[in-house]
């Protein structure tokens, strides 16, 4: 049998790393397969059921045989279901020829980066950052450029340090508020702040993940895109699978500026066309759904929130644990500095991946590495479980760490 080695593959391929997440998600899975008792706070998804309207909806759309091709850009009652959600809880004004329809927010991602960067562009990630952004950039050929976001600051840049890593090559600015990995969310008046930077550099596009929206513990989200002064240079990407526990369902959009949504479709046409047909008349009743007064989503959250309460006070519970208090999303990202340098047995512990590793392979709790959100000194726990495993996954965290001298 012939055996491709890597030179024989492309050196885009070469260059790409694997998703951390999902390579920690996987390792779990084998654990969990050997009959070992893992509990996984590596992967980002809710563990809430799809509401019944939303599935009753997918099935009405079977029944009714809405199973052919669907348009490249989403069916026309999505993209103004979408257009109704923007103006119902963003107060933005969109149309419906703006709206690209994904499969899945990452898609969208990546329809984005790909229509804007060339060769050399700068893209200016804060750190931490989602693990795709920096390989979804390299896929493109562009250059990454960081600015450090610190447990100390709540893991939020100044305009003073936006202003610093802007340079003439600068192409795209991208970021995520709520935050995937810290939680995070920018304020009004923070995002006011950088917008006037941008006000003065009308060269960059602002690409603003907005996937964690609905899971905001401080009232409504707070977009960019408000700000009228730079509106027609951002993409908001965002989907259902967290706001509305459709992880599966794999459905995302983008709203741009009609010359940059043209481009997504386009480019998406040449790769996996039209999202899932059944996928998209669910979203529909999605996101014709008002989030602030359904009281199923308004339980999720509420229930995410009180996790969150409860594993702070777990996680401040371990020694040399520092972390913020997030207002979103539903991660933790302490800086765990302290245990480096540390060993176990003659075995030293000298990174966050060395750390998770450990934990894993003698606590059986699955984190992730601050190294793929750009923060090698941190590491990133979902709380997206219940009660008791996170109570249980602290006891164990405790335990181990406890070992090490």
């Amino acid at each position: 049998m012939h055996t491709i080695v890597n030179n024989m593959l492309s050196d885009r391929i070469n260059r790409l790393s694997e998703s951390e997440t999902l390579a920690m998600t996987r390792r779990c899975r084998e654990l969990k397969e050997n009959g070992i008792d893992v509990i996984n706070l590596s992967i980002g998804q809710p563990d809430f059921n799809t509401p019944e309207y939303i599935k009753d909806a997918a099935r009405k759309a079977m029944d009714q045989n809405f199973t052919g091709y669907p348009p490249v850009n989403g069916f026309a009652d999505l993209r103004n279901a979408v257009i109704t959600k923007l103006k119902r809880d963003n107060k933005l004004e969109y149309n419906a020829e703006q709206v690209v329809v994904s499969t899945g927010a990452k898609q969208a991602l990546a329809n984005a980066i790909l229509s804007l960067v060339n060769p050399g562009d700068e893209v200016i990630l804060p750190t931490p950052y989602w693990v795709s952004y920096r390989e979804l950039i390299k896929l493109a050929e562009g250059v990454t450029i960081t600015i450090p976001a610190t447990v100390e600051n709540d893991f939020k840049i100044t305009p003073h340090q936006l202003e610093n890593a802007i340079t003439e090559r600068s192409k795209v600015f991208l970021f995520s508020s709520p935050c995937n990995p810290s939680g995070s969310v920018y304020s009004r008046s923070e995002l006011e702040a950088l917008a006037e930077v941008f006000e003065r550099h009308p060269h960059i596009y602002i690409i603003s993940d907005e996937i964690y929206e609905l899971i905001n513990f401080n009232g409504r989200h707070e977009s960019i895109a408000q700000f009228e002064s730079i509106r027609d240079r951002v993409i908001i990407v965002n989907g259902v699978s967290k706001g509305f526990a459709m992880t599966g369902w794999r459905l995302g959009y983008l709203v741009a500026p009609l010359a940059i949504a043209k481009a997504c479709d386009k480019l998406q046409g040449q790769i996996t066309s039209g999202a899932s047909s059944i996928s998209q008349k669910a979203a529909v009743a999605a996101l014709l759904t008002d989030p602030y007064q359904s009281e199923e989503l308004l339980h999720m959250v509420a229930v995410f929130k009180t996790r969150k309460e409860l594993f702070y006070k777990l996680l401040c519970d371990i020694p040399g644990f520092v972390t913020n208090n997030p207002e979103g999303a539903f991660y933790f990202f302490p800086n765990v500095t302290s245990y480096f340098g540390k060993k176990w047995k003659s075995i030293p512990i000298t990174d966050s991946t060395e750390l998770c590793n450990y934990i894993l392979d003698n606590a059986f709790v699955a984190i992730v590495p601050g190294d793929a959100f750009g923060n090698p000194d941190c590491i990133r726990l979902s709380y997206a479980t219940s009660e008791n495993e996170l109570i249980e996954a602290a006891k164990r965290i405790k335990e181990v760490l406890a070992l090490l001298t």
